[in-house]
């Protein structure tokens, strides 16, 4: 699997850029590629995205989520990928987000995108439009506050 690593500072707290962050079916807003994002249930998520022009699907498993801390996922079907999103306080009104991602290219394609940066940049300016998205609205859109703990809702 490949790995890319982006971070970025928000400026808002980081209640609300968690929060923010939990809306998954909002991702197509910010996200170049994402197309839709379906919540299927409190930890899976169906996405379809365009990836290198081709259209794919799959689903995602959210097995740790910590309100103002993390959030991880595995795919369970389709599109090979995992990751993490850590989110730290700089200040009352600052946010480090950071994500993490590993995923598997599908084929010669996909694997020329990823050594020549393709998924680097693509995240890198996702993380951009994330921090517009939630800072030019001036406050988190909807959250949700549940734990996930090995991929189980945690009350």
């Amino acid at each position: 699997m490949a790995t890319v690593q982006k971070a970025i500072e928000v400026e808002m707290p980081i209640s609300s850029v968690y929060n923010q962050w939990t809306q998954f079916e909002q991702f197509p807003a910010f996200m170049d590629g994402v197309e839709q994002i379906e919540q299927l249930d409190p930890t899976r998520l169906r996405w379809v995205a365009n990836v290198g022009g081709r259209r794919k699907e799959w689903t995602a498993k959210i097995v740790e989520q910590v309100p103002d801390q993390v959030i991880a996922w595995q795919a369970e079907e389709g599109a090979g990928n995992a990751g993490v999103v850590r989110f730290q306080s700089l200040g009352p009104a600052r946010t480090r987000v950071e994500v993490q991602l590993e995923y598997e290219p599908e084929d010669f394609m996909e694997s020329m995108g990823d050594k020549l940066g393709f998924m680097s940049r693509r995240l890198e300016a996702d993380l951009k439009r994330f921090k517009e998205f939630i800072e030019s609205h001036g406050r988190e859109t909807g959250g949700w506050r549940g734990s996930v703990h090995g991929g189980e809702p945690y009350p």
